[in-house]
Order: structure tokens, then C-alpha cells, then sequence
């Protein structure tokens, strides 16, 4: 099976590293060279035109005209790994298509080349092809979950929450502490508890901290400590501090 990795980003890296120690060769190609050899000729892209998988892990806005730039054998097997992106973006002239949606966060500058724990949503046009893309997951991941296109829609913005928001609050903190003596490394100890206490409690009861007990006057203390801070470069980070407290003492039990 030859698969070609359309992309060299974030995903398309980790792809092609977690192939690579499978001893499975899964070559790169940048879809800006794909876009502009495609424009510059209305022959195949000879790049790319004798696979028997492309797998597109490409900005969504860009997924539409890089698909259409690939020109493939009709039995070829077209994949994209958006959390949100349908499966009809493909069109009619890719028959084969389906979608493997790795639940992880990736970054080009520390790639991922071990997929075993990384759960992997899937989904294709009909059973041949689900039947395909489930055995090309397999070879990354045994944790392969076939799912509609509205759960992996909600899935990602679970995702978003839980890992781009999170990390954003992190970034805050790495902020509020500029300019002391702390490091940022002292919070790293707090994060690694909090995200462990998930692993054997609902996030609800793993909640703690001033909002869950309604303590005012810490709240009241800390909104004007944050809107006293030059570290910060505008009042966001109080105003997020406010929403979220109201959001945790509203739905809270305790």
C-alpha cells in the first residue's frame, strides 16, 4: 500500500513519523507546491499521481482546492483528518473517500510518532470504504471509533475546550506571573494533579477553588489584582476570570 501525507504541518508530520516507525513509507508533499504545480499545468501532478492512499491534513479553508489539485488513480483512497470538515468535500470525483480523525493535539516542532494510545474517529461514503479506512487506521492505532459526522463535530469543540482553551488559560497564568520571581514551572505540579483527578473523577466534582465555594472577597481580590497588572496587556484576562467564576458558581452543588 503507498501512501502519500498531503501537507507538511502540525499533523502531516506526526502522520508521517508514526508511519515511518511502522517501516511504512508515507512521503510528504506540500500542498502550496501541489496548488501552484496544478495551476501551472493541466497535466496529472506527476508528485503525486500513483498512490493508493492521499491523506489530506491541510488547513480546513484550503481542503477543498488542494483536493481538487490532486489528480489520482480512480481506485485510489482519498482520506482527510478534520474534526469538522464533511465527508463531501471529496466531491464526485473521488469515489473512495473517508475520514481519520486523530483525537490529539499535535505540534510540527515535537511530533507524535507513537499512535497506539490516540483514538482515531472514522468515518467513509459505504461499507467498502469504511472497511478500508478502518484496516489504514488500524496500522496507526488500535483505538479506532467509527462515528457520524455530527459527533465528531461535537467531539472537536469538546476538544477545543479541553485542550485550545485550556492551554490559552495556561498562557494567562505564564502572564500573571511575569515580572516575579515564580516561574512558570511551579504551576506544572497543580496542572498535571488537575488533569490526573480526571482520570477517576467527572470534571464537575473534580472542581475546586473560590468560585465552587463562593468566596467574594478572594473573587473581589483577585478581579483587582488583575486589572491592576501591567504584565497583561489588556483587562481580557479579568473579564475571563469573571465569566468563568460565574459559570462555576451557577452550576456548581456545593
Amino acid at each position: 500500500m503507498r501512501i502519500a501525507i498531503i501537507g507538511n504541518g502540525n499533523v502531516a508530520t506526526s502522520l508521517h513519523a508514526a508511519f515511518s516507525k511502522k517501516g511504512i513509507e508515507a512521503p510528504m508533499f506540500s500542498s502550496r507546491e501541489l496548488l501552484l504545480n496544478d495551476q501551472m499545468s493541466n497535466d496529472q501532478c506527476q508528485m503525486t499521481n500513483d498512490y493508493d492512499v492521499y491523506i489530506y491534513a491541510v488547513r480546513d479553508e484550503a481542503l477543498r482546492e488542494v483536493i481538487a489539485a490532486v489528480h489520482a488513480p480512480a481506485r485510489a483512497v482519498h482520506v482527510h483528518t478534520s474534526g469538522t470538515v464533511p465527508i463531501s468535500v471529496f466531491g464526485e470525483d473521488k469515489p473512495h473517500c473517508g475520514i481519520i480523525y486523530p483525537f490529539q493535539t499535535f505540534s510540527k516542532a515535537q511530533p507524535i510518532d507513537d499512535f497506539s494510545e490516540i483514538p482515531l474517529f472514522i468515518e467513509a461514503k459505504n461499507i467498502d470504504d469504511v472497511a478500508a479506512v478502518y484496516t489504514l487506521a488500524l496500522t496507526l492505532s488500535p483505538r479506532v471509533i467509527e462515528t457520524s459526522q455530527a459527533d465528531r463535530e461535537r467531539l472537536h469543540v469538546a476538544g477545543v475546550f479541553a485542550n485550545n482553551f485550556s492551554n490559552c488559560m495556561y498562557r494567562i497564568a505564564a502572564d500573571v506571573l511575569r515580572g516575579t520571581s515564580i516561574p512558570f514551572s511551579v504551576l506544572l505540579p497543580l496542572i498535571d494533579q488537575t488533569a490526573a483527578k480526571v482520570h477517576a473523577l467527572a470534571p464537575k466534582d473534580a472542581q475546586t477553588g473560590p468560585a465552587v465555594r463562593k468566596d467574594e472577597q478572594v473573587i473581589r481580590h483577585h478581579l483587582e489584582l488583575l486589572q491592576s497588572l501591567t504584565t497583561l496587556s489588556d483587562n481580557k484576562p479579568a473579564e475571563i476570570y469573571r465569566l468563568l467564576t460565574e459559570y462555576i458558581s451557577a452550576n456548581t452543588d456545593k
